[in-house]
């Protein structure tokens, strides 16, 4: 006989509105020990110093994570002009020093070159593995590393505001594997300068807005009172930027099965990730090639 699950079966999306300090993997335990639930996981890690939206999926909501991981997501941070610091953020140690403070007219005349297809240095404590390690372990051992730069998409970049002669707040639109840190960096390098992130919120992820968030207090309070499911979304909230395909009830049972279907009369490129709908839930998320339906991840709904 096998081992019984332990939890509840929940399934949807919180979209939590994180604080600066925990973790991410902090906040998933807590939401996921409030609700009881079985099975949960969070589609981009945020780091400690940052704040704003962490979507957490539970149940079948997990298996859309990779998808969200994928969206482009929006960040308005602080740039800290004139320190560089070991972790490009406040959290490091300074290990250089600047007088020059750019103006706001050098700092527009730079954001251009960021914008579209570029290339990008990790920083050295990041989560990314090197030989089966996090980079961010090897760099508290002393031995950081030099991450090989990886191309990435940044579609939106302008400055705000400049509060003072010492900080510029920007706001970012990007794809995945995105470091502000790292933009951090190499834009006060190119201003003559060094920088370092003082602040960041991630303000959307996908669909996902400030306006569908809630606090972890918020959150607590209504899971105190039994009514924590009130607050999630439908597994299906993170296919909005996707297509979709209605299917049969015929249809959806071969899907569920994992057989493809033949679909006539769908436009769609091939080898595109669709969201099959029956009876206005979701089925499966399926590739789309030469009018063939193929399941990849089918949901137990």
């Amino acid at each position: 006989m096998g081992r019984r699950k332990k939890g509840d079966i929940v399934n949807g999306w919180l979209v939590l509105d994180k604080d600066v300090g925990p973790t991410s993997t902090d906040m998933v335990n807590k939401t996921r020990w409030l609700l009881n639930a079985r099975k949960a996981g969070h589609a981009g890690t945020l780091d400690p110093l940052a704040s704003g939206l962490l979507p957490i999926a539970f149940g079948e909501a997990t298996k859309c994570i990779s998808m969200l991981v994928d969206a482009e997501k929006t960040y308005t941070f602080t740039i800290r002009w004139g320190v560089q610091t070991e972790t490009d953020d406040r959290e490091g140690a300074a290990i250089a020093t600047s007088d020059n403070r750019p103006d706001a007219d050098r700092i527009r005349a730079a954001l251009p070159a960021y914008l579209g297809t570029v290339w990008q240095s990790p920083p050295a404590y990041s989560a990314i593995k090197i030989n089966g390690e996090r980079a961010y372990d090897l760099a508290r051992e002393g031995d950081p590393q030099d991450i090989p730069e990886r191309q990435v998409e940044i579609h939106e970049l302008d400055l705000l505001d400049m509060p003072d002669d010492d900080h510029a707040r920007f706001r970012m639109v990007c794809g995945k594997g995105t470091y502000v840190r790292s933009l951090a960096r190499d834009l006060g390098r190119d201003l003559g300068t060094f920088g370092h992130v003082a602040d960041l919120r991630r303000n959307a992820v996908g669909a996902f807005t400030e306006q569908s968030a809630i606090s972890l207090a918020e959150f607590t309070a209504l899971c105190d009172k039994r009514a924590g499911h009130e607050a999630l979304l439908p597994v299906e909230t993170a296919l909005d930027d996707i297509p979709a395909l209605a299917l049969t009830g015929e249809q959806a049972n071969r899907l569920r099965n994992g057989q493809p279907v033949r679909v006539l009369n769908f436009t769609s490129p091939d080898d595109q990730t669709i969201c099959v709908m029956h009876d206005q839930k979701p089925v499966a998320l399926a590739r789309y090639r030469a009018e063939m339906v193929e399941p990849v991840r089918v949901f137990n709904l």
